[in-house]
């Protein structure tokens, strides 16, 4: 146990950690910040600056798919760093797996399955080919935000730049 002496005070962390936990765990299952703050005895605008110090992103959803990226394991750190809601990367070996490795029903039905789980956000991140982008923008609803890293048919892992990843996630955030 952690414990902190504050002048005439002893605190413990562990008890803070606990509350804490509560009153994320509360607000997370619709408890509004005021019935939260009651249960736990302490102040309302206390929920709500707790909420602000741990809050990755707020405002529109946003999912990212892209392929055949060199540096996945890269991306894919920022994209979760960043808050993104839905993340599907994969390196040509993975795109080419996940072809070979279905029936022709299947490989249609989790397309399909994936099409519509990416459809309810709000906006996508592509990163591909220009013709597989062009694809892709015609079957969302949502606004679609192109990262073109060759033309088609790309046949091997292409480098994504990071730092225009995250400007890109940034300004979809300052766009709120």
């Amino acid at each position: 146990m952690d414990f902190y002496r504050i002048q005439d005070k002893i605190v413990s962390w562990q008890k803070i950690e606990k509350v804490l936990q509560k009153a994320l765990l509360w607000r997370s299952r619709g408890l509004s910040q005021q019935e939260t703050a009651d249960r736990l005895g302490i102040d309302r605008t206390f929920i709500s600056r707790l909420e602000s110090i741990g809050e990755l992103r707020k405002g529109r959803s946003i999912a990212c798919v892209g392929f055949p990226i060199l540096n996945k394991e890269e991306i894919q750190q920022i994209l979760e760093k960043e808050g993104v809601d839905f993340i599907l990367l994969m390196t040509e070996e993975e795109r080419l797996d996940f072809v070979n490795k279905r029936t022709g029903k299947e490989l249609l039905n989790e397309l399909m399955a994936l099409i519509a789980k990416v459809r309810v956000y709000e906006v996508v991140i592509c990163i591909g080919s220009d013709e597989r982008i062009k694809l892709i923008e015609g079957i969302l609803n949502g606004e679609v935000i192109s990262m073109i890293i060759g033309s088609s048919p790309i046949t091997e892992d292409k480098w994504v730049d990071p730092q225009h990843l995250i400007r890109i996630l940034r300004s979809i955030k300052a766009a709120r």
